[in-house]
Parts: structure tokens; sequence; C-alpha cells
């Protein structure tokens, strides 16, 4: 029996059996070694204070994981935490029941317990992993790379990097501050303790809170604000791949290379015809791949990562070994731009189009109370939902218009899909997992149902979930 014929038929035992497939010595039924990752408490310093936070860590301290396609992904999930926990693994395609989200259908892993995961790992890329629950404000994410084998002769130095966004508040208090003390919540109630207090949800202008409704104390790269970035060191003249992650749960980005020209080489792990500029987009879910190639000179650049439609910014430079590191504002001189299509119409596929129609057409649209603080799928908020059915074997477009005053990124699991119409205009644009849509934008998705099973379909600012903005593809027939 081949490795791929004895995971298919693990897996149709269901995620039960799968709970107990690694045994001592940590290593999978064929030899091949287990990767351990624990959810457990750390500390890290924000604006010179302690903030206790959570993480995703290996045995040896390091943060995520870097895995081989072609490989399988056998990973052991330690709760070390005193909370139930789980965790989703973003931009992989597992089989049902091990996408990491609660009760579709694993339940949550309680303190001290422990669940394998092992299926086939296809697909190379800029993934990332983290809690679907408010933990992962606190936190629980960190990097998941799968490298090409085929891209292992490049010459080229990797950084990897996730941003996300940071209060001493709990995901709790946030929460409760958007909704008015009301304590609605649909999915993702579960989080860890918080801790401290600073943020507040933005009350200023309307105009402002299109944009973003909470203000953080900090936003981070690998941890870090600007007062003290982290610094890579490059070789003049070299090239380097950046892998950036937003992990922010209710902040987009724009990515500023600033001296140094870019290159966009893939969104979301699939790579796209390469895109020049100086200025990437980046919508919380979503990564993008840039390559740069460095000055012959000695010299320190930074790349910031731009809050939309504000000053505040973080982000990390990148050094030559003589290269001498300043320090960066961690405000702009004005505010960014709010977030729109612009980049996402220029994305192509690498990838040949599909040239078929679609088997089913599914309407979905974008809505939202701002005052009560509820975001809808056709009308309907998480529990009263209605999910998307779909047959394998179908070739499915979800076509998505976005009536809210706020930007949506939507995010699929268990699949990918291409970007076929922006706001009425047909592509051949990019495969990815999360697109954004701004307000009044419309967008058209299709994918191959090809992975049976019930998934999440929701809008990535946590938040927005949290208050109802989720739904289900669920395979019928």
């Amino acid at each position: 029996m081949s490795r791929r014929q004895f995971l298919a038929s693990a897996t149709a035992f269901g995620v039960a059996g799968m709970a107990a497939s690694f045994g001592p010595g940590q290593r999978d039924a064929f030899g091949a070694p287990v990767a351990t990752i624990r959810a457990q408490r750390r500390t890290i310093e924000v604006h010179g204070r302690a903030a206790t936070v959570l993480g995703l860590l290996r045995p040896d301290g390091t943060h995520g994981l870097v895995l081989d396609a072609g490989s399988d992904f056998a990973v052991r999930l330690e709760n070390a935490l005193d909370a139930p926990t789980l965790i989703h693994w973003h931009g992989l395609t597992p089989p049902f029941g091990q996408d990491g989200v609660p009760d579709l259908p694993q339940p949550l892993l309680g303190p001290g317990e422990v669940y394998d995961y092992l299926f086939p790992l296809d697909t190379p890329g800029t993934h990332w992993m983290h809690a679907h629950t408010l933990q992962e404000q606190q936190l629980l994410a960190a990097p998941l790379i799968v490298r090409d084998p085929a891209e292992s002769s490049l010459d080229e130095q990797e950084v990897v990097v996730l941003l996300h966004d940071f209060s001493f508040r709990s995901p709790e208090e946030l929460l409760a501050g958007l909704t008015g003390g009301t304590g609605m919540v649909g999915h993702g109630s579960a989080s860890g303790h918080g801790a401290g207090h600073g943020a507040e949800m933005a009350s200023a202008e309307a105009v402002s809170m299109d944009i973003n409704d909470i203000e953080y104390d900090a936003y981070l790269a690998n941890d870090r604000t600007l007062e003290d970035p982290e610094v890579f060191r490059i070789d003049r003249n070299g090239t380097v791949r950046l892998r950036l992650i937003n992990g922010a749960t209710a902040t987009a980005f724009w990515i500023d290379t600033g001296e140094l020209q870019g290159e966009a080489i893939a969104v979301d792990g699939n790579p796209v015809v390469p895109v020049e500029g100086r200025r990437f987009p980046l919508g919380m879910g979503q990564r993008i791949d840039l390559r740069l190639r460095m000055p012959a000179e000695e010299g320190a650049w930074p790349i910031f990562a731009d809050r939309e439609g504000a000053v505040q910014r973080t982000g990390f430079v990148l050094a030559t070994a003589g290269g001498a590191v300043k320090r960066f504002a961690s405000a702009a001189e004005r505010p960014s731009a709010a977030i729109d299509l612009t980049f996402e119409t220029g994305l192509r596929s690498v990838l040949p189009a599909k040239v078929t129609g679609p088997s089913r057409r599914k309407q979905v649209v974008l809505g939202g109370d701002m005052a009560k603080y509820t975001w809808t799928l056709n009308g309907k908020v998480w529990g009263s939902h209605e999910p998307i059915e779909v047959t394998k074997g179908e070739r499915v477009e979800i076509v998505m218009r976005n009536d809210s005053m706020m930007g949506h990124p939507m995010h699929l699991h268990g699949h990918h899909f291409q970007v076929v119409e922006i706001d009425g205009t047909r592509i051949a644009g990019a495969v990815r997992d999360t697109v954004w849509l701004p307000p009044q934008g419309a967008v058209t998705v299709a994918f191959e149902a090809d992975n049976p099973g019930e998934w999440a379909f929701h809008c990535h600012h946590l938040y927005h979930m949290a208050t109802g903005m989720m739904t289900t593809v669920r395979y019928v027939g």
C-alpha cells in the first residue's frame, strides 16, 4: 500500500481514528518524523511593557513550521494552555475533519490534550496557522511554510515575517467595546485569559470607522514594533524572497518596500505572473511573496507595513553585514489609502485558466450594521446561516457583492479558488484562499468541488466573523 493510499484509507475512519496515529518515537506509520507544535503562553515586550501572549512553538523554541511539499503533514498539536484551543492550517487543503475549525467537526482540544494530524502535503507556498477563536487576537498564530523542492536550487535568501495587531486588553473586552457590551458572539467565542488595558474602539468620525474599527496599542512584525525592529542580515547584490503573512485580526496593511523595487511572485502561496512595484496591499489572512534584488553597496533598508487608512506602521529591516541601522518612526507622515481592487485586477495566475463554465453559481451578499455591530452573509448571521450547497465534481462560482461600508477579506477553507471576475469584468486572476472585497466592490471566485465535507467560509476580520459573518460550503448528494 502506498503512503497516499494509506492516508486516504485512514482518513475514511474519521477524525477519531486519527487521534492515536503516532506512537512512541514520534514517527508516522512510514517512519517519517513527526513535527510537534505546542500551544502555550509566552512573554514579549511591547512599548517597554511585558505582555503575556500565546504562541505556537516547536520543542526547540522556534515559532511555526517549515515543511516540504510532497511529504506528509504529520503534526502533533499539544495544548499546554489552561483553556481549550484548536488550530486551523490556513492555506492547506486537508481532508474533512482535520481543518482545525471548532465543531466542523472536531471539538476544541482541552488543556493537556494532544491531537495528531496526518494528511498528504501537496501544495507549496507561504501559509500560516492560527486559532479559529478569539485566541487569534492573543497572537496564537505562526508561519507555516511549505517549500517547493523544485525551488531548492534558487540562490535567494528567505525572510519570513508575520504581521499582527496587538492590544493590552483581552479580546473579550475589545469585542464588548464593539458590540456595546451585548456579548453577542457567533463563531469563535473561546479564548484564553487576556490581561492589561489600553486599546479603545475608534469613536471619532464615521469615515475612519469604515476603515478601522479598533485602535490598537501596537502593530507588530514578528512580535516587534518599529521601536526595536527585527534586522535581517542579507548579502550585497543578492536576491531576497520575502514571505509576508498578515496575521492581524482586524488590520489590513500596505507593504512598502521603500527604496527597493519589489516583484510580487505569489499570493496566498500560489504563483502569479510577476508584478513590479513598491507598495502592495495585504488584507487579513492574506500572504504575499516579494522578490527583491539588493543593491551592491552596504546599507540598511526598512520594509514598512502601513496600517490601512491610518498613519501607524510596523516593519523590519534588511541590512548588509556592515549596514548601519537607524531608528524609524512608528508613524508615517500621512495616512495610507484605503485598499481597493486595483492590485487584484492586475494579478494573473501562472496556471492555465479553466475554459469551462461553472456548473453552479452562488450569490453571496456581504452586509453589516455598524451601530449594532452585526455582520451578515445573505442577510444571515452564523447560527441562522444558509450553507452554500455543492456537489463533488462541480465547478462552482461564488459571486460576492459587498453592500457594507467596510472591507472584508473573505476566506474559504479546504480549497483554493481563482479570482475570475472583478466589478463585472472577467479575468484569469490569481489563485487564492482569501480575497479582499472593498465597500461596494464585487468579486467572483471559482473553485473545483473536489474535497467533500463542510467547510467554513467567512470574513477574516476576527470580530466580523465573531458577530456573524460566516457560513459553510456543504457538499451534498
